[in-house]
């Protein structure tokens, strides 16, 4: 049982309640930390009708509450909140903003506005308008920030599931990131990360983001609508996922932009796999969330006959799902590459993951419906992939 005053204009009274209930209060849920510039709280993207319960407010930490303007335009609502909000918040607080899905924090100082999306970077919103995309009930625990700490934050919440990060050196040149601070979420903490590989062909293996193994390392693959920015990411990445989305604006209310790269298709995949641990929670009576040791490191922690699911049961299940397109599917005027019939591995890495791979990871993992065991030539690919991956950083580290 966790519990901790509250600052705000209600609700510091009310008792913490057990992280997970039971009987009445039972709620199947997952919680996604993107990680990023920060997110603009006063889109229609993120509002819901519903409140949070206590009991998760209390779980995630929260010491504060902000009550969002609802008239006006963007930079008006910001301004009439800016004594009982954006003005009070530190790097010590963990902030739910009342009537939508967003809980955030920012654990550097450095920031001009705590948390809400810079006006000149709306990269934070669009990510996280992602994960909702695929997972409309996801709990967001988003943290602005690119550092180690920014990563920590998520990854010593106990009840996150997935970390999503969008960032790193261009070009996917070897330098350190956030890579020790994404194992202690994986290897420590038993969490999920997805993590972007560069939109350059540069090969995802040495990229602090998405190269190392305990990380899903995501490309983009172009699809249908696709403006055409780029023809390849992100080469020999785990998977490869949505390149182009319609996601919410930064700067206004309800207003949305097409927009293309691999910090897209990474959290739509955060989101994908959310969705996948909310319906196996359900399956499996599991009223709680992340991977800690009183879940007995267990991401889907089954109290009835569901087999219990980890992280590395969760990320095969994403393997075998995924998928190569065809050749003959390919337009040569779109300006795009092809999927290379021969070794498509080595641009796609396992294949694309797409809304469509919900349901056959979920019938795989419980027991209604296992998926077969990809080719003999994918599978040495892939594995050639994470050893020299971790050759690559255990060498580094």
């Amino acid at each position: 049982m966790m519990s901790m005053s509250l600052s705000g204009c209600f609700g510091s009274d009310e008792d913490a309640l057990d992280v997970e209930p039971d009987g009445e209060d039972a709620w199947h849920y997952s919680v996604v930390a993107p990680i990023d510039t920060g997110i603009n709280v006063y889109h229609v993207h993120f509002a819901m009708n519903e409140s949070y319960p206590q009991w998760l407010l209390d779980g995630l930490g929260v010491t504060m509450w902000c009550n969002l303007t609802q008239e006006g335009s963007w930079t008006e609502r910001y301004e009439a909140d800016r004594s009982t909000c954006w003005d009070n918040i530190t790097s010590q607080d963990i902030v739910w903003f009342v009537g939508t899905r967003i809980i955030g924090t920012t654990p550097d100082d450095e920031t001009d506005i705590p948390i809400l999306d810079d006006p000149s970077d709306g990269h934070g919103t669009a990510v996280t308008g992602s994960v909702l995309d695929a997972n409309p009930d996801a709990v967001i625990f988003f943290v602005e920030g690119f550092s180690d700490a920014a990563v920590l934050a998520a990854a010593n919440q106990p009840l996150v599931d997935i970390i999503s990060t969008s960032f790193g050196p261009i070009g996917s040149i070897p330098v350190p990131g956030i890579e020790d601070a994404t194992k202690v979420a994986v290897v420590h903490e038993g969490k999920i990360h997805t993590g972007a590989s560069d939109n350059t062909p540069s090969p995802a293996v040495q990229d602090s983001t998405a190269g190392p193994p305990w990380s899903i390392g995501i490309s983009g693959y172009a699809e249908e609508d696709d403006d055409q920015k780029e023809t390849m990411s992100g080469s020999y990445p785990d998977i490869a996922a949505d390149w182009t989305q319609l996601l919410p604006n930064h700067d206004d209310i309800d207003g949305y932009h097409v927009t293309s790269g691999t910090s897209f298709a990474t959290p739509r995949t955060a989101g994908i796999l959310s969705e996948v641990l909310e319906t196996l929670r359900e399956t499996g009576m599991d009223n709680g969330s992340g991977a800690s040791e009183e879940r007995g490191g267990f991401l889907v922690n089954s109290t009835n006959s569901l087999q219990s699911i980890t992280n590395s049961d969760l990320r095969e299940a994403l393997n075998l799902s995924a998928w190569y397109p065809s050749f003959s599917t390919w337009d040569p005027t779109t300006g795009t590459l092809p999927i290379s019939p021969v070794a498509p591995c080595t641009q796609v890495g396992w294949g694309v993951v797409n809304m469509s791979n919900i349901q056959p990871i979920i019938d795989h993992l419980d027991g209604t419906s296992e998926m077969p065991q990809r080719p003999a030539d994918v599978v040495a690919c892939m594995d050639a992939n994470q050893q020299i991956r971790e050759a690559y950083w255990s060498f580094v580290a």
